[in-house]
């Protein structure tokens, strides 16, 4: 007699679905607590280019992780290329963690060790949200997105608290210790992940339409729903397979597709290149040079941030489908912006300003950005590209925003070790005003609005552009 399949449930589903946030999120933020102290072990207090290396590395090899993952999933499948990464993540963190002590060598051998790990944190990124749209229920995939934030934002938080629970130990032993513990997390990933399913969309591409059924079965209550989602994956799935027959890079800026791609490509880029990484990478040295308290003693603050990232990604969950995309992303923008540009005002008008004023402003920053470009930039990517493209487009988006975080993360560094650090942000709030005139000008509301309603304002934009409204 066969034994009876132990079923899993939803929870246990979406919850691990979406527990690679986590990594994610406390790699973004781990090394705004050891960097103080590995300056300090490795004498790079006056080197701000091999600063901004080993800092921006991770998201170097995000670049190349998320394309890559993206593509071997489709041959192997969501869940096995989440189980690689976590090892992946596993392997180098404790790699980081155990890093040979050898002068200058150290830091190049910790930028190499930390691009291998950004294969793994861009695979995560990637492979997260596919997997999670791929398994929820239509009615739950807005909410699962916000979790899928929530999660990010609190491996980030999660990070920073235990960046400041091991401060008080010696300098050499912090910093390896902070690294190293990012494989914990990686663990508990794969454990969770041995147990998960795999996707129905990947099961039916392959061919195994029982198992795809038995694995809708724990994650959808009424049979008549199954059968319909079964009918409507394969259905996506032929369209898909046209739809990719017919279209090359090329495609991307034909007049038809141009508007909406540069929609989604710039708002993606925008997000980083305002600046927001270089508050959740550099905090505590952005405290010390306007205070000149020691950035070690400084780890408070990156707990504050990460609280109010929290928060606002609960916030962005409650407000998500009452106000319109562009309002949102134009009222964070401007606020954003603000938070950059009066810090430098006041300071020009008032040259002894409270070093601490800077700061402040830098809360603001945090708190409107939570809610708005944060997790609003996903969400409008998710909606803004057709079918046609969405493959091809989605990934040029997310290599954009990958490409703007490392570069934020390289010359932030190298930026305020030349320059005020007022004036630094203020380029970053000068941008932040021109991502909000881009959205005005250049994205379309898709709040709303079906996927077709969304191409066919592409394509209006596209004849009115090369003046033939007719054809």
């Amino acid at each position: 007699m066969a034994k009876a399949e132990k079923k899993i449930s939803s929870a246990f589903i979406y919850f691990f679905g979406s527990f690679g946030g986590i990594l994610f999120g406390y790699d973004i933020g781990v090394m705004t607590g050891a960097l103080p102290f590995l300056q300090a072990d490795w004498h790079l207090e006056n080197a701000a280019s091999l600063v901004g290396w080993i800092t921006s590395a991770v998201m170097f090899g995000a670049i190349f992780g998320g394309a890559l993952a993206g593509q071997l999933s489709d041959k192997f499948g969501r869940r096995k290329m989440i189980l690689m990464s976590a090892i992946v993540f596993m392997v180098f963190s404790v790699l980081s963690g155990v890093s040979p002590d050898m002068g200058e060598t150290s830091a190049y051998y910790l930028i190499i060790v930390r691009m291998l790990l950004g294969l793994a944190v861009g695979a995560a990124s990637a492979l997260v949200p596919a997997y999670m749209s791929e398994m929820a229920p239509a009615s739950a995939r807005g909410r699962l997105s916000g979790l899928n934030q929530t999660m990010i934002v609190s491996g980030m938080l999660l990070s920073y608290v235990v960046d400041f629970l091991l401060k008080d130990l010696p300098g050499e032993w912090a910093w390896r210790l902070m690294l190293g513990l990012a494989a914990v997390p990686a663990l508990i990933l794969f454990l969770g992940v041995l147990r998960l399913p795999e996707s129905p969309r990947f099961l039916l591409r392959k061919g195994d339409e029982a198992q795809a059924r038995r694995v809708l079965t724990y994650i959808r209550k009424n049979p008549a729903e199954i059968d319909q989602e079964l009918a409507s994956i394969k259905e996506t799935a032929k369209e898909e397979r046209q739809a990719n027959s017919k279209t090359s890079w090329s495609t991307l800026f034909s007049s038809k597709y141009r508007y909406l791609v540069i929609a989604g490509v710039g708002v993606a880029a925008f997000q980083q290149f305002q600046g927001a990484n270089a508050i959740f990478y550099y905090i505590p040295l952005i405290v010390q040079k306007a205070t000149g308290q020691a950035a070690s003693s400084n780890l408070m603050w990156p707990i504050v941030q990460g609280v109010i990232l929290v928060i606002g990604s609960l916030v962005y969950m409650w407000i998500a489908d009452k106000f319109n995309r562009r309002t949102l992303l134009m009222v964070g923008g401007a606020v954003m912006g603000l938070s950059f540009i009066l810090p430098a005002i006041i300071n020009w008008m008032m040259p002894n300003m409270n070093p601490m004023t800077i700061v402040v402003f830098l809360c603001i920053y945090v708190a409107f950005y939570s809610f708005t470009w944060a997790p609003l930039t996903w969400v409008l990517v998710g909606e803004i590209f057709p079918l046609a493209i969405r493959g091809r487009a989605s990934g040029l988006a997310s290599s954009f925003n990958w490409i703007g975080s490392w570069l934020v993360g390289l010359i932030f560094p190298i930026m305020t070790a030349s320059m005020p650090q007022e004036a630094v942000f203020a380029i970053f709030g000068v941008i932040c005003i021109l991502g909000v005139i881009f959205v005005k000008t250049c994205v379309p509301e898709t709040r709303g609005h079906t996927l077709e309603e969304i191409e066919e304002q592409g394509t209006n934009r596209g004849r009115v552009k090369a003046g033939n409204p007719e054809n």
